[in-house]
């Protein structure tokens, strides 16, 4: 397990002596455990270029990376359940969130829940990505995390908790918002949109039924070289992105552009947008609570799930 420990912290940090810091070993040590376990596969793990260049794995290096990952992804599982048995029914279920549950969702269920197990704690932890929340997961440092379907792959199990179909968000003060509905995807498309930089789901769906040409251009500026791969210039007008609910919606209220959201994303109170259905033409996003397959799921992790499905069903 310390050949494994090595090998993951090394291709991490790009440097053994990061990966020496970070293990609390020498950088002696650490590059004799990667000696070692390269003369036990009969491999070279890493190219090692010198001076300040960074350390990168070979091919070798990364397909043993992915059993070792998986390996000791299991062990931290092990070791989570044996603390989860001997805590009993006073412990701390952790629970993996992003931001729209963490509003709409997570206040009424952590106080129904603390009702029904006054002596079992919630402790919640937020992620922007839902990747990371499912790696949070495998590793046992989460009993359980909201996710959107479908997941990756990974020993997941999961209960679905809604549907949860996407608006066009609009500002109030807009002419759009006189509308029903969301107009067609070809007027969508000539709107100053602002879109996530964690996913451009919603907009690669648009994109694929909007003849070419169809976008308009922005007002604000271009996206930034660190959202998600950027759509063709001339298929949508992504003038923004932003993974912050608090954000988009003042933008939107502002009338600085549009979005296209699932429906939970968005306060009700918020009397300075309008949110336009979509109906069938967007398939609506499935949002679960999954937990690890492999692991010991207490009964207080179980009602949780339960109490879950309870409290989503009004907003389905």
């Amino acid at each position: 397990m310390r050949h494994f420990a090595a090998l993951e912290a090394v291709s991490r940090s790009g440097s053994f002596g990061r990966a020496a810091r970070e293990l609390g070993y020498t950088q002696s040590a650490v590059s004799q455990q990667i000696a070692q376990l390269e003369r036990i596969v009969g491999q070279r793990l890493f190219h090692r270029p010198g001076g300040p260049r960074r350390v990168e794995a070979t091919e070798a290096g990364l397909l043993l990376l992915r059993h070792a990952d998986a390996i000791v992804a299991q062990l931290d599982a092990a070791r989570a359940d044996m603390a989860a048995l001997a805590e009993g029914e006073a412990g701390t279920l952790r629970v993996g969130i992003y931001q729209s549950v963490g509003a709409r969702l997570l206040p009424a269920l952590v106080r129904r829940f603390r009702a029904q197990w006054p002596r079992v704690g919630v402790r919640v932890r937020e992620e922007s990505a839902a990747p990371d929340l499912l790696r949070l997961l495998e590793h046992g440092e989460l009993d359980l995390t909201f996710a959107e379907l479908p997941l990756r792959e990974g020993p997941f199990e999961w209960a679905e908790l809604l549907q949860d179909p996407y608006v066009l968000l609009v500002s109030a003060r807009s002419e759009l918002a006189d509308l029903e509905t969301a107009p067609s995807f070809r007027d969508v498309a000539k709107l100053p949109l602002i879109g996530r930089r964690s996913t451009d789901e919603p907009d690669r769906f648009l994109a694929g039924r909007v003849p070419p040409g169809a976008g308009g251009a922005g007002r604000i500026g271009r996206e930034s070289p660190a959202s998600p791969a950027s759509l063709p210039a001339n298929e949508l007008n992504v003038i923004f992105r932003t993974d912050d609910n608090g954000t988009l919606a003042a933008l939107v209220a502002e009338n600085l552009g549009v979005s296209i959201e699932p429906r939970l994303v968005v306060d009700p109170r918020d009397r300075d947008v309008k949110m336009l259905p979509f109906g069938s033409r967007i398939p609506p996003r499935t949002l679960v609570l999954a937990w690890h397959r492999d692991r010991y799921r207490s009964q207080a992790a179980q009602a949780f799930v339960e109490l879950a499905r309870e409290v989503a069903a009004p907003t389905t």
